[in-house]
């Protein structure tokens, strides 16, 4: 009775930390009114809270099966995980003075979490890119702490939402359900599951659950494959030449004996034929337009054209000019950069739950968390910006911040430099942007109209340095 209550107690605690954490996502807020899901949809979310989304799984299982036999896809799935990952996580703590106890429990949670690891990083974001959703199930030790992510099978997974749109009870948030029988495997609290979605249809409806990146393109990529297989056929049937043998006024037997007699030397070198009666041999051309391909460079396109990624960066370059094709490549890294937050949003609820069990309360700007490498700019470009940044006298945190690192980690980087001793220090022994450096900026002097940046400092060979 004692331990029932006690269970109890720890259900509702849960539940009123959920509430002040995610107010929008269970109950009816103050002054809201109407229900948050589409007409035509609420009826198929009282049938989805019942069952697997069928339409779903199906079109998840499409996109497994265009993985599998397509390299063209599964190309844009290892690459699109791969650009999202690059440069692993990194947290930025905005607040100086819980930066040394965020900065403790992220280390020991990257570590327990295996998210300093590349094949965890890109198992998750190719995960959702293929799917749609990233479910991390939450698994939580006996002292609350967080001890693993564990990625689930999203076709399976079932948000248990109302009519609209909320939570019914966020201790049962989501339930997982077999495929054959639709019982229940099981079931998690709100805060058991970090999901990220990758384009739902409402953000704020906690049970539209994400599209997968290609799901637009099924349609036409087994257009091309159809496609692509008959023209092999044709070409197999159609390409050799053929010989007419005409052997007129020839009786049945007569003919099957000339013809055992000019396939049985078919593999001689000889190729002359010699009749003793009126006939021929034609030769006939095969099919002179096998080279016509219209068709399937159309679907090509069109295929390409609903994907993120430009079919130039994957070999089918054709008269593709390089000016237009970096514009399109700046496309696909404005594509790159919304699912680096989607995967990192994930982390960071996980990461949020694990602060609050061990009784951290962070507000909403104290930290971020989010990949270190923006694949928007070129390298050239967060330097030459970063430099500006220096000319116009920001900040360093601001800086490298932008730039994508830890300024902690920078700041003592810096002194564990400054400590070592050096036999040649410099004569003004100011760092590379640091105070007294001279930055110049040329704005069109460099590659593709980006300006051209130049910094001096104090002890170089500007003038004040050694010769």
């Amino acid at each position: 009775m004692k331990l029932a209550t006690a269970m109890a107690g720890i259900k509702t605690g849960l539940q009123s930390m959920w509430a002040a954490w995610n107010p929008a996502a269970s109950g009816s807020l103050p002054g809201e009114k109407g229900d948050r899901l589409a007409s035509d949809d609420a009826l198929k979310r009282l049938y989805a809270t019942l069952w697997i989304d069928h339409e779903r799984r199906a079109k998840i299982q499409l996109m497994r099966q265009m993985d599998t036999e397509d390299g063209r896809v599964k190309q844009i799935h290892s690459r699109l995980a791969r650009d999202c990952i690059r440069g692993g996580l990194v947290l930025q703590v905005n607040e100086k003075a819980s930066s040394e106890t965020l900065k403790g429990e992220w280390s020991a949670f990257m570590g327990r979490l295996q998210l300093d690891r590349r094949e965890k990083l890109k198992s998750d974001a190719r995960g959702l890119v293929m799917e749609g959703n990233l479910p991390l199930q939450l698994v939580y030790a006996d002292n609350m702490d967080v001890v693993a992510a564990v990625r689930m099978p999203s076709d399976t997974i079932v948000a248990i939402t109302d009519m609209g749109g909320r939570f019914k009870d966020p201790a049962r948030a989501y339930e997982q359900r077999d495929v054959l029988t639709g019982r229940t495997i099981g079931t998690w609290g709100a805060w058991q599951m970090a999901l990220s979605r990758l384009d739902p249809d409402n953000f704020d409806d906690m049970g539209a659950m994400g599209r997968p990146f290609l799901d637009a393109c099924a349609v036409k990529w087994r257009q091309l494959v159809m496609t692509e297989e008959d023209l092999v056929i044709r070409r197999r049937m159609r390409a050799p030449l053929r010989l007419a043998h005409v052997l007129e006024g020839a009786d049945e037997p007569t003919l099957t004996a000339y013809r055992k007699d000019t396939e049985a030397g078919q593999g001689q070198i000889t190729t002359d034929f010699y009749l003793n009666r009126k006939g021929g041999v034609t030769a006939v051309q095969g099919d002179s337009t096998l080279g016509d391909i219209g068709d399937v460079t159309h679907l090509l396109d069109t295929f390409y054209a609903g994907s993120p990624a430009p079919k130039g960066l994957f070999g089918y370059t054709g008269n593709l000019q390089r000016d237009i094709l970096e514009d399109l490549k700046r496309d696909y890294y404005d594509e790159v950069d919304g699912l680096q937050d989607a995967v990192a949003s994930g982390y960071e609820l996980a990461f949020r739950m694990h602060l609050l069990f061990k009784g951290v309360d962070p507000a909403p700007g104290e930290f971020t968390l989010r990949f270190a490498q923006r694949r928007t700019d070129t390298p050239n470009q967060v330097a030459d910006l970063a430099l500006k940044y220096v000319a116009l006298g920001l900040p360093d945190d601001m800086i490298f911040s932008d730039m994508g690192l830890d300024p902690d980690y920078v700041r003592a980087k810096r002194i564990e430099q400054a400590e070592r001793k050096d036999p040649y220090p410099p004569t003004g022994g100011a760092p590379a942007g640091g105070a007294g450096a001279k930055v110049s900026i040329t704005p069109g002097n460099a590659r593709k109209g980006e300006s051209g940046t130049t910094i001096s400092n104090p002890g170089g060979n500007g003038g004040r340095g050694r010769g």
